[in-house]
């Protein structure tokens, strides 16, 4: 891998947070950071004093961890960012408190302030500091409606949809027999 891939990496440790580099081909980004709530903030404001441009902000709903039972809400929000000098993306989550409250980056990437009502529109995530977090999609009476929450008996976990390591399997085709009816 390229020394400035192993310096990120290596810069983002060494502030206290937990990256992994992955396999951009298979991926789509390089470097994978997983947050708790409270370091959101630090860590879009290191990311932007590296030079990184936010990708976008999503969000997307598992089972709560049962066995570390952390608090947290069952949603997750997702940041991509990704650098203009050189091909370099990096993802970065975190788990939202059962309060639904992570802080808003929108000061830090303005770029945030429509992805973060987004996110609150479709999952219920209240983005703490946001200047405008009023419904962007959707209309004013349906302010408490979140359609990409799923049904609670419909929820995977975390683990289940999380990436592994193995390829995966592809199923073999049957040779055609060359007979038709």
């Amino acid at each position: 891998m390229d020394k400035i891939i192993k310096d990120f990496k290596g810069y983002f440790i060494d502030q206290g947070f937990d990256a992994i580099e992955t396999d951009h081909e298979r991926r789509g980004f390089h470097l994978e950071v997983v947050l708790d709530a409270n370091q959101v903030r630090k860590f879009a404001e290191t990311a932007y004093e590296l030079g990184f441009y936010l990708v976008f902000v999503t969000g997307f709903h598992v089972r709560p961890d049962e066995e570390n039972n952390t608090g947290n809400s069952g949603l997750e929000v997702v940041y991509q960012f990704a650098r203009y000098d050189r091909q370099y993306r990096m993802k970065a989550r975190a788990s939202v408190p059962s309060n639904k409250k992570i802080p808003s980056i929108s000061d830090i990437y303005q770029g945030a302030n429509w992805h973060e009502r987004e996110t609150r529109d479709f999952f219920g995530v209240i983005f703490d500091g946001h200047p405008n977090l009023k419904p962007l999609l959707l209309s004013e009476e349906d302010a408490d409606f979140h359609p990409l929450l799923k049904e609670e008996t419909k929820l995977k976990s975390l683990k289940e949809i999380s990436w592994t390591s193995e390829a995966p399997k592809v199923a073999e085709k049957e040779p055609e027999t060359g007979t038709s009816s």
